[in-house]
């Protein structure tokens, strides 16, 4: 059975179907979220283990990401799409599995640095399905290649911020319907069935919404034309000839500003993963909130983002170059969690209008400048590449964040700003590259 394939110097795509793509995929996961503190703790877990169970997607995400990423890179971005969805739809199931299971005690454990806790079959089936989901979840990475293979450079932010949108609407739908299908007599098992049905969906709209695209012409992919180039030599891993170029690690680094760029989204991700994983603890016995609060407080946030990322950053990107919008985003980030130190609910709310304004404004941004930077031949290795850096931030940030915040407090939030801050220098070294001619011209 044959693969529609398309060039993209002939043919106009439209990108509604991976927004799609996109929005579902985010409503699947965020339908969930707002759930998953309450069954960790009624399964015998405390917040350390909310934090843990969290980055065990991230560390499976870390192996997988890049395999698939490379993987896209020679089979095409729809197939591993394909792969990496029903890597999702057979988590969701796992974790339906999880209600079916008694909670009987496996094992109890008292530390002085995870606290008590107790370890239950369901909880260790939960932690088999964010693992199953962490080793296929290449979604973002090759989604986000798939539109760098279509999108063109004057389009690129534009295009980056509106899959930026479609994933934050799903974010702000999310809880809400959660807390419509967990008000019913089923309680949080109907939650689970809506993110089955709808990673389902999203698989039916990767299958039948989107086409896979042709490599590009050799013209446009060559950096330095070389003989194995153009007469389209295929090296095997048994011999290296000289004209060979690297697809690996190596390779990526070398390309101009991938280092820094590197750097950067590690330590945005650093940040953000302390955000997530101390805010609602904060919220809860620092500012005295309730579900229904918290709840509202992460609709906002991703809504105003949602505004930033869409009509602002299109308007905006017209007159800022991509350092500025970089960096002063970055600068309105980092002040949006010092302000989270104020226990006031106006401050807070304060503080999550300039992270949502930083937000929106940067990683859309550095997204199409990290798309720019890997090019056409390495465009899947790099988004692979990154989201496992940013997998290893996740990693790092959601256990130290869960421990630091009660050695720290609402203290954690200056390290995250402190994170936020040091990628704003280093965006600072960013300098755009002239566009090199097609080969030819």
């Amino acid at each position: 059975m044959g693969v529609s394939v398309l060039n993209t110097t002939t043919h106009k795509f439209s990108i509604a179907p991976l927004l799609a793509v996109t929005f579902v995929g985010t409503l699947g996961f965020s339908i969930v979220t707002p759930f998953l503190v309450v069954l960790v703790t009624q399964w015998g877990g405390n917040a350390v283990v909310y934090g843990i169970l969290a980055a065990t997607y991230s560390f499976f995400q870390l192996f997988g990401a890049p395999i698939l990423g490379k993987m896209s890179d020679r089979i095409g971005r729809r197939r591993v799409l394909l792969l990496s969805q029903f890597g999702t739809l057979l988590s969701w199931a796992i974790f339906l599995v999880a209600f079916a299971l008694p909670d009987a005690a496996l094992r109890h454990v008292t530390s002085g640095w995870l606290g008590d806790f107790v370890l239950t079959l369901p909880l260790l089936v939960l932690f088999v399905a964010r693992a199953a989901d962490g080793l296929t979840g290449g979604n973002v990475s090759v989604s986000n290649a798939y539109l760098a293979d279509i999108t063109t450079d004057e389009d690129r932010t534009k295009n980056f911020g509106q899959m930026a949108v479609a994933s934050n609407l799903g974010f702000v739908i999310g809880p809400a319907l959660a807390g419509l299908l967990g008000a019913t007599i089923l309680g949080e098992v109907l939650p689970v069935i809506a993110a089955l049905a709808i990673s389902a969906i999203a698989l039916g709209l990767i299958q039948f919404g989107l086409v896979d695209v042709a490599p590009k012409p050799i013209a446009a992919t060559l950096e330095e034309p070389s003989a194995c180039d153009l007469y389209g030599q295929e090296t095997q891993s048994a011999y290296q000839l000289d004209c060979a170029k690297p697809n690996g690690m190596g390779a990526v680094l070398a390309l101009t500003h991938m280092p820094a760029l590197m750097a950067v989204n590690f330590l945005v991700m650093l940040g953000f993963s302390f955000f997530y994983v101390a805010f609602p603890v904060h919220a809860v016995e620092g500012l005295e909130w309730d579900v229904i609060q918290i709840g509202i407080f992460f609709a906002v946030l991703s809504l105003v983002m949602i505004l930033v990322e869409g009509p602002v950053l299109a308007r905006v990107g017209k007159i800022s170059g991509d350092r500025a919008l970089m960096s002063f985003g970055a600068l309105c980030l980092a002040s949006g969690f010092v302000a989270l130190l104020v226990p006031e609910t106006v401050a807070v709310y304060f503080g999550a209008a300039l992270i949502a304004l930083g937000n929106g404004l940067m990683w859309p941004t550095f997204m199409a400048v990290l798309s720019k930077a890997a090019g056409d031949r390495l465009q899947g290795a790099v988004q692979g590449y990154a989201q496992s850096a940013g997998a290893v931030a996740s990693i790092a940030g959601l256990i130290a964040g869960g421990i630091g915040y009660v050695a720290l407090g609402p203290g954690l939030f200056v390290f995250a700003a402190g994170a936020i801050a040091v990628s704003a220098l280093l965006v600072l070294t960013y300098r755009p590259q002239p566009v090199r001619a097609p080969l030819g011209d």
